[in-house]
């Protein structure tokens, strides 16, 4: 298959052990970090709908909201203050994970994650009392560090604790609690917009999602990555036993994470190691994939749907509710998800779902075009004209839902060597929170100015991710996350990078004469060639020797006459 499909597995290792009880609930318990970023992605747009909110916090969308001034459907939320609301969160992520990147590697991933809950509960508490627009950009900066926190470290947390035959599936109990958030705040929105200080009540239960983090976060033990990490070897041996069963042999697994550990221990500055050559592949996927996700649209439909269903023309009770189907759809899909990524693979998944998404992008496209016009006077709206509408959205939702949503998590997560991994999912995490920052708050604008063209622009760019994932991607499923750099050097385009500078190196090692430590002469350690055409030194034959004039043959391309 064109682009590395046919990639398999690193080098055949097959770790034992498999899902146990411990390993499942110690997940289960860490992906509640998802709780907090998708309650916070669902309520946003159900606040910003509520007339009350409006009212009072940003009087001049209000006004257009109830007709008092003059404006088509496209620009009626159009609103600098407004959409600043929502993107400070996002702001805000991107600095906390930077620094949650130094936290996760020196004081592990349970710490992080529990200073992620903590910060998050303090901004829901100020946006629960906020009497001004300051207050309410302070509470949501800090909900924003608390999410940099914890998308920082839970996904790795998740990756480095599930086996690998199941680090899909439990990996993506990350992305089935942001569903599962989305869907309960697009309840208590539609419950809490009928209540004079239902905005309040709808800000203030984000603190719930962050006390089961919290709570949930305390009670974990530490990954045995991390214990390795900072020196506990005993314990990370007694956790990585807990969590492949009593009587599994985990000599080898445990063997391979103290040496990727050593290995990592080198590394003195991570964030300059990252931009080596050798580590262009995983660099390429963790800038690309977060900044993909975001440019389906996905997130705009997300915070901004009960916003997006009153603009084409549903009424605030219908728009919370389509917002609450297109919510369940979510979190349904993403069982499907679960269900099948270590089954058909991650591939799959996302060819599948990018395809899904196009299709669906271009109809809601042509039916608000058809119906709206660039007038943004659609006149009286039909019943068929919104079920039609909501159906191709919720399709939309749910080609998303089980294949760019809990794949951009996954994939950066599992794909990055110990040496680089609290960097590279900084850099992972960054990217998303700039994406999301950038398109929520351009969102109402473009809306306003592009009109239905604009989901055009997303399908458009649903395109061009599917075509990167087709050609660059290769397959991850079933590979031990300690072993995963070994698929990059069977790729067709991303070998060049790998191997060539473990080449260089080797040259230099080759290069040297065992005796004495110096380059190769025209003297008596120059190399002699042998009858079959393999260099020796000083006439005698050597296995290690040998290999190291093959390795200089393959990179250089020298034939029998040039090494003569």
């Amino acid at each position: 298959m064109a682009g590395g499909g046919g990639v398999g597995p690193g080098n055949g290792k097959k770790y034992p052990g498999g899902m146990t009880c411990n390993v499942f609930w110690t997940c289960v318990i860490a992906g509640t970090g998802g709780l907090i970023f998708g309650y916070d992605l669902g309520i946003s747009g159900g606040v910003t709908s509520m007339p009350i909110f409006l009212e009072k916090f940003f009087p001049a969308v209000y006004r257009k909201e109830e007709g008092i001034t003059s404006t088509n459907q496209y620009c009626k939320f159009n609103s600098q203050i407004l959409t600043l609301f929502t993107s400070s969160l996002y702001l805000a992520a991107l600095v906390a994970c930077i620094f949650a990147s130094w936290t996760t590697r020196k004081w592990g991933r349970k710490k992080s994650m529990l200073l992620g809950g903590f910060l998050f509960l303090v901004g829901a508490i100020i946006n629960a009392a906020a009497q001004n627009v300051a207050m309410l950009i302070i509470g949501r900066v800090l909900l924003g560090f608390g999410i940099g926190f914890a998308n920082q470290s839970t996904p790795i947390y998740l990756s480095e604790t599930a086996p690998y035959k199941w680090r899909g599936a439990l990996n993506m109990i990350f992305q089935m609690a942001i569903t599962i958030g989305i869907l309960v705040a697009d309840v208590a929105n539609y419950f809490f917009a009928k209540l004079e200080w239902g905005w309040r009540l709808s800000l203030g239960c984000a603190a719930v999602p962050a006390l089961i983090f919290i709570i949930g976060s305390w009670s974990l033990p530490d990954t045995p990555n991390s214990l390795i990490e900072r020196g506990n070897h005993e314990e990370a041996r007694n956790r990585l036993q807990k969590f492949r069963g009593k009587h599994v042999d985990i000599e080898e697994e445990f063997n391979d994470l103290v040496s990727a550990c050593e290995e990592a221990k080198k590394i003195k500055s991570p964030w300059i190691n990252i931009f080596r050559r050798k580590y262009r592949p995983q660099l390429t996927f963790a800038v690309l994939l977060p900044a993909f996700q975001q440019l389906t649209g996905m997130n705009v439909y997300m915070f901004y749907a009960p916003v997006l269903f009153r603009t084409i023309g549903f009424g605030m009770s219908a728009s919370l509710m389509s917002a609450l189907i297109t919510g369940g759809v979510n979190a349904a899909s993403t069982v499907v998800s679960i269900a099948t990524v270590d089954k058909f693979g991650r591939r799959f998944l996302f060819l599948e779902g990018g395809i899904q998404m196009i299709i669906c992008q271009i109809i809601v496209s042509v039916a608000i075009g058809a119906r709206f016009g660039t007038s943004g006077n659609p006149g009286e709206l039909p019943r068929w004209y919104a079920i039609l509408v909501v159906s191709a959205i919720c399709v939309y939702v749910a080609g998303y839902a089980w294949s760019w949503g809990p794949l951009c998590w996954l994939v950066p997560s599992e794909i990055f060597p110990l040496e680089i991994r609290s960097a590279a999912q900084s850099i992972n995490v960054s990217v998303n929170m700039i994406f999301t920052f950038a398109i929520a708050q351009v969102f109402m604008y473009a809306l306003c100015h592009l009109k239905f063209g604009l989901f055009i622009v997303f399908a458009f760019f649903v395109v061009i991710m599917s075509i990167f994932i087709y050609k660059l991607f290769p397959e991850t499923k079933g590979i031990p996350i300690e072993e995963m750099s070994e698929i990059w050097k069977k790729h067709p385009y991303w070998k060049k990078f790998v191997t060539s500078e473990e080449s260089r190196k080797n040259d230099g090692e080759c290069g040297k004469s065992p005796a004495n430590g110096k380059s190769f002469t025209n003297g008596k350690d120059s190399p002699k060639v042998s009858t079959d055409g393999i260099d020796s030194l000083d006439g005698k034959d050597s296995v290690k020797d040998k290999d190291c004039e093959l390795e200089i043959r393959k990179v250089k391309n020298l034939d029998e006459k040039d090494l003569c």
